[in-house]
């Protein structure tokens, strides 16, 4: 008979993320640590960046899709008078342009011309998906395509320190110390390219943390050596319960045992006027605390979009 594992039924763990690995890279070390392959992550970290990382464990699996869409929140260093191919230090230089005429006051003007509802065309050398295929796929394979802008909303860019300082090459360059809010789906680093191509020097980015994602912080946040430890002393490993994630990350919603088991039977019931007008995931708890589902409002009913408990 197999033994159950301690950390079954899963939950969420929020990870500092060392810089060189992969998002990939940590979503492997957890499943040695927690010793199931039913780990994943919401919201992909480049390898140069380092921070909150959230992994869902087990059935906290399903909860990540819809974390990954929360706020994020970062820090990080963007350096002016030199373009590269990846938009960030770890791309071969492609250009590179004296930047120490670049005065402050232009850097906060053009910082705040990034703030706010953007139309953001990602790097190349992303993710993205172009008919299918990743962009950095068909970048690496020199094909010759564009990536049509998408929305975001930048609700905080502030600059915190600006240093002059020179490139291997000798070239006069500015670093520049910022902080970002933004949606999901925002790219750090095209707004670095993007600052840079607006003050006509060029930029990219050479630093990144990731503080936030949602209502997950970096103090909350443990590195994997740590995470390694404490299942080697304890044959566990703490994770934040089903429960306890979805009420941290979203709106509650707490019905009666009779409206408890229409929701897990597939019903779709009358929400309040408040929940029912909300845009997004919406935690269901019923009586004793007990996590249901995630539901979305539609038309004024809950529509399920996760179920995290099973019908009596």
């Amino acid at each position: 008979m197999k033994r159950r594992d301690p950390l079954e039924p899963g939950g969420l763990v929020v990870v500092d993320k060392p810089a060189g690995f992969t998002s990939h890279d940590v979503v492997a070390k957890m499943r040695g640590i927690a010793r199931t392959r039913r780990v994943g992550h919401a919201g992909t970290l480049d390898p140069m960046a380092t921070g909150v990382l959230v992994l869902g464990v087990e059935r906290a699996t399903k909860l990540l899709g819809h974390l990954a869409l929360t706020e994020k929140e970062y820090v990080g260093t963007i350096r002016l008078g030199q373009t590269t191919l990846t938009d960030d230090a770890e791309g071969e230089t492609t250009s590179a342009k004296d930047a120490s005429g670049v005065t402050r006051e232009a850097i906060e003007e053009g910082v705040a011309a990034l703030t706010g509802a953007l139309m953001q065309v990602p790097s190349k050398v992303s993710a993205v998906k172009i008919d299918g295929k990743r962009s950095y796929k068909r970048a690496r394979e020199g094909e010759d395509f564009e990536i049509p802008a998408r929305p975001v909303t930048v609700s905080a860019f502030a600059v915190h320190g600006v240093h002059e300082d020179h490139a291997d090459d000798g070239t006069p360059v500015v670093d520049v110390l910022v902080s970002v809010v933004c949606s999901s789906g925002t790219y750090i680093r095209a707004l670095a390219r993007d600052l840079g191509a607006g003050l006509g020097v060029g930029g990219h980015l050479t630093a990144l943390r990731r503080t936030r994602v949602g209502p997950y912080r970096l103090d909350g946040a443990r590195t994997l050596e740590q995470l390694q430890a404490e299942r080697n002393e304890t044959d566990a490993v703490s994770l934040l319960p089903l429960g306890e994630a979805a009420a941290a990350a979203f709106p509650r919603w707490d019905v009666d045992a009779r409206h408890a088991q229409l929701l897990l039977n597939g019903a779709q019931i009358t929400m309040p006027g408040a929940l029912a007008a909300h845009e997004g995931p919406i935690a269901a708890f019923g009586p004793e605390e007990r996590f249901l589902a995630l539901v979305e409002a539609r038309r004024g009913r809950a529509k399920s979009l996760a179920v995290f408990a099973a019908p009596a």
